[in-house]
């Protein structure tokens, strides 16, 4: 009865196993490239992450603003309660602009979102030899909605002025407080996303692989619809709740 031996391949000197294929955790493939889709995936979820934050501090600000509107104050010279809550004159034209502004802003990003997910789609395909799907036309979303970024940061400072010549300043009454403490607080946060659109805008002009690009313009999309709606909350808050 003869017999067969079978001769299995080295590990090599370190006794460590080959490597298999499909990649590991950095966001490479098995052929050592980036692994894009890993890397937007993890590039979203840390997006909620930071977030999370972001919307309990709204809501705790809605919180106290809830409380402290039927919240009376002891008067010193009467010592007695009072209501010190004002309603505040709110520009209610130029708040509207600007929701309109943002709203319209939210859907050229989410234009300029799909645009560079098609992009990044037809990318391999482009690269196959003798392949050729046109010349696909583009437009700037992402200019045109970094101009709009910026218009809805004027109007906001536009509506302060216009707040303070009716009379209502930072210290006027505890109403006021709050409306430059709600409008201001999604003023810096939209200021953070207007950065993230102008590293947007660079990374297309420095002809970055657009697989890297759509991760950026992805991200930074779903940011900014967060906050065309955190603005339309804080609007209907101050609004309603006056």
């Amino acid at each position: 009865m003869s017999t067969i031996a079978l001769k299995y391949p080295k590990t090599g000197g370190d006794g460590a196993n080959p490597p298999l294929p499909g990649g590991g955790g950095d966001g490479r493939g098995g052929s050592g490239s980036p692994n894009y889709g890993a890397r937007l995936r993890r590039a979203r979820l840390g997006l909620a992450v930071g977030l999370t934050p972001i919307a309990m501090l709204f809501v705790s600000f809605t919180s106290a603003y809830i409380v402290r509107q039927g919240l009376p104050t002891l008067d010193e010279r009467t010592q007695t309660y009072v209501r010190d809550w004002l309603s505040v004159s709110l520009p209610v034209g130029l708040l509207l602009v600007n929701t309109l502004i943002l709203i319209v802003s939210s859907i050229t990003m989410e234009l300029a979102r799909r645009q560079i997910t098609r992009q990044a789609a037809l990318a391999p395909v482009k690269s196959i030899p003798g392949v050729s799907v046109g010349d696909e036309r583009t437009f700037p979303w992402l200019s045109i909605t970094v101009v709009l970024g910026f218009a809805f940061l004027a109007g906001q400072w536009l509506a302060w002025r216009e707040l303070g010549d009716r009379g209502f300043y930072l210290a006027t009454s505890p109403s006021s407080s709050f409306f430059y403490l709600l409008t201001g607080s999604h003023a810096v946060h939209l200021a953070g996303g207007v950065i993230a659109l102008i590293v947007a805008a660079i990374t297309s002009l420095l002809h970055r692989p657009v697989e890297a690009r759509r991760i950026v313009v992805d991200v930074t999309a779903w940011y900014w619809h967060f906050m065309a709606v955190l603005w339309v909350y804080v609007f209907a808050l101050l609004w309603f709740a006056r």
